[in-house]
């Protein structure tokens, strides 16, 4: 287990962000639709996340959270409707230049963390900033310092079936947080972990936020994490219950 001392931070107590009224978003989405066949699963979404805002989307199973979670971070596209991250129309991009813009700006965070079991958590971080055209030197020295930051320094040369759950996923998070992206967007990130692991898993969210100001969207079905948030939004039958 590793611990996160929170009491200093000064986000300990925040619950309520009013970033939207300072005009510093991060994410706007605006009238998402998206149907599989005859299956209408989003109806017309709208979402603005400010920068450096934590937000939890809860709902029941098939309300449509994953599927709005995957067109914000490009791994889907929506129907109609548009998406704007960091200011730029992620629908403008060439697949080419959506799929840099994908790796540079936005980390995910799964359930399953999908470490690659042939290589190291050291290589396992590295991978996203390898893909994006850093040098060795320079990735190492990143993916090391985000070990370090999560108590796992000592697990580097680790290979994934050597560590505990809780372990696989903070390289997981540390993979996500390679290239510096602007957006983290998690979805059931502790639904693998036992209750003690999921706790230090929110926990440290929050501390990164605190360091690194980055925004993160959380789709969760665990309550005790989507309260932590400062915004929590419920889905419902494909819209955002207001």
């Amino acid at each position: 287990m590793f611990a996160l001392d929170l009491q200093k931070s000064r986000y300990k107590d925040f619950k309520i962000l009013n970033f939207a009224a300072q005009g510093n978003l991060m994410i706007i989405a605006t009238n998402i639709q998206k149907s599989y066949g005859p299956l209408k699963v989003l109806k017309g979404i709208n979402l603005e996340v400010g920068k450096g805002e934590i937000v939890s989307i809860v709902g029941a199973s098939g309300a449509g959270k994953s599927t709005l979670l995957h067109i914000i971070g490009t791994l889907d596209k929506a129907d109609t409707g548009s998406v704007a991250l960091n200011g730029i129309r992620i629908q403008e991009l060439s697949e080419r230049k959506l799929s840099d813009f994908r790796n540079r700006q936005i980390g995910f965070v799964f359930q399953f963390h999908h470490l690659l079991p042939e290589f190291t958590a050291l290589e396992n971080v590295c991978i996203p900033a390898f893909i994006a055209k850093q040098g060795k030197k320079e990735a190492v020295k990143r993916a090391m310092e985000l070990l370090e930051l999560m108590n796992l320094r000592d697990r580097a040369s680790h290979k994934p079936s050597q560590l505990s759950g809780g372990e696989q996923q903070r390289v997981a998070v540390a993979r996500a947080l390679v290239n510096n992206p602007s957006v983290i967007l998690a979805d059931e990130p502790s639904g693998n972990l036992d209750s003690a692991s999921a706790l230090e898993l929110h926990k440290l969210f929050f501390r990164l936020r605190e360091m690194f100001r980055q925004t993160f969207v959380i789709v969760t079905h665990n309550l005790d994490l989507a309260n932590m948030a400062d915004r929590k939004l419920t889905m419902k039958d494909g819209l955002i219950d207001l």
